[in-house]
């Protein structure tokens, strides 16, 4: 039995609501109730306009429901999840004495487990003032982090968009270029583009971008770095995993496959180039405060999150690897061995079998952050959003017909040995 393709749209429109619907049911946290309830509106709404063929409206729906209302009500009225108020208080630490951790932090709520990247989200808070309770909507709406948390992430998808697909870079998107890295030939997205929006609506996106907004810079500079990557930048791959590993240290299994994207597909040296910038680009952004502050970013940044400073992290979900480390003094070892076996693995099949495609790069890079968020001795359900939310982009800016080879590698005829040319196709391979 087939389903048509608006019956698979109303049935995904409705899981998604009912999914929206279990927060209002189990959370005890008031900011996901109320995103619970908004989204659910908004998908149900979704799922009606599809069954009208109305498929405008219902994106329209699901983006008003589950992302506009709830985030500027949430926004306007100074609620959030607590990372709201730890990246804003970490950039006016920086604007006021160059520091941005709390020295001997003796509750969860003054602990900053970002590098210090993330600090920069909160200087707007901390240049327009005031605390976000009882400030007029502008600056409320101006200094929240998490607009500008969305603000990083949008911009970073439509750069990524433009290298792929806006003729500039196109690699991936079905394009090729010439060696030297100059822009490939595309075309405009047809259906998979339209899957950016749709996935902005969901509660991948949606519900982070209303509570709290923290892991959405990092995927976008994820995905712009990968999209630099497959259209032959590796300055700006590595600009862009510079960003991404001054924000959190898991940002680093992207650097290297990256760097293995750029290897098999434009050669070693920009390979090299990309991951010379990548670790110029964190050190100068790094260093600063772990040279002003080591034994603070080591206890905030890596301790806590692990499971390992004096007081306990509050992500605590029945992953496997805290489920080990919780057994006994030893599992927390068992779980960090298994971590690092798990890198091991991924790293061996970069090397095995490098990704060609962006497909394949994002695939790889959401299987090493799975593997990382699943034996992790601390983790979190709502971590696993971010290997989703990059498997679908890389699938959003895909033509279709179209196979994804990436920017620059060439293949041989092997009648005559030239290479190929742009807007050749040989068995339907390019553009």
């Amino acid at each position: 039995m087939t389903f048509s393709r608006t019956a698979r749209w109303a049935t995904g429109w409705l899981l998604a609501a009912a999914w929206a619907l279990s927060f209002p049911l189990f959370s005890s946290l008031a900011p996901h109730r109320l995103w619970g309830w908004c989204a659910a509106a908004g998908y149900l709404g979704a799922a009606a306009a599809t069954a009208l063929g109305r498929r405008r409206a219902a994106l329209a729906a699901a983006l008003l429901g589950a992302v506009a209302v709830p985030l500027l009500w949430l926004v306007l009225t100074g609620q959030g999840q607590s990372e709201v108020t730890v990246i804003e208080r970490s950039g006016r630490l920086l604007l006021e004495s160059g520091r941005l951790y709390v020295d001997r932090p003796a509750h969860v709520e003054e602990y900053t487990p970002y590098l210090p990247g993330m600090a920069l989200l909160g200087i707007p808070r901390a240049l327009l003032g005031g605390d976000g309770g009882g400030d007029g909507w502008v600056v409320r709406l101006l200094g929240d982090a998490r607009i500008w948390c969305a603000a990083v992430l949008f911009g970073c998808l439509g750069a990524a968009r433009r290298l792929l697909v806006g003729g500039t870079g196109g690699g991936a998107a079905g394009g090729t270029g010439d060696e030297r890295g100059g822009g490939p030939v595309g075309g405009p997205v047809g259906g998979p583009g339209r899957l950016l929006p749709v996935l902005v609506a969901s509660p991948v996106v949606a519900l982070p971008l209303a509570v709290s907004g923290v892991d959405l810079p990092l995927a976008g500079l994820c995905c712009l770095a990968l999209a630099a990557a497959a259209a032959g930048r590796p300055v700006l791959a590595g600009a862009a995993l510079a960003g991404a590993c001054a924000l959190k240290w898991t940002a680093l299994p992207a650097v290297a496959v990256a760097v293995a994207l750029l290897a098999v597909c434009r050669g070693g040296r920009a390979a090299v180039r990309c991951a010379l910038v990548a670790a110029a680009g964190t050190a100068l952004l790094v260093l600063p405060a772990a040279l002003l502050q080591p034994a603070e970013l080591w206890r905030q940044v890596f301790a806590f999150p692990t499971g390992r400073a004096e007081v306990p992290t509050p992500a605590s979900s029945p992953l496997p690897g805290h489920l080990l480390a919780e057994l006994a003094p030893w599992g927390w070892y068992l779980t960090v061995g298994l971590l690092l076996a798990g890198g091991l693995v991924v790293a061996l099949s970069l090397l095995a079998r490098p990704p060609r495609t962006v497909a394949a790069a994002a695939d790889r890079l959401a299987l090493g952050l799975t593997l990382a968020f699943l034996l992790a001795p601390a983790g979190r359900f709502g971590y696993l959003a971010l290997p989703v939310l990059l498997s679908v982009w890389a699938r959003s800016v895909a033509v279709p017909g179209v196979s994804r080879v990436v920017a620059g590698s060439f293949r041989l005829r092997p009648s005559d040995g030239r290479p190929r040319v742009p807007n050749e196709r040989p068995g339907g391979h390019f553009v």
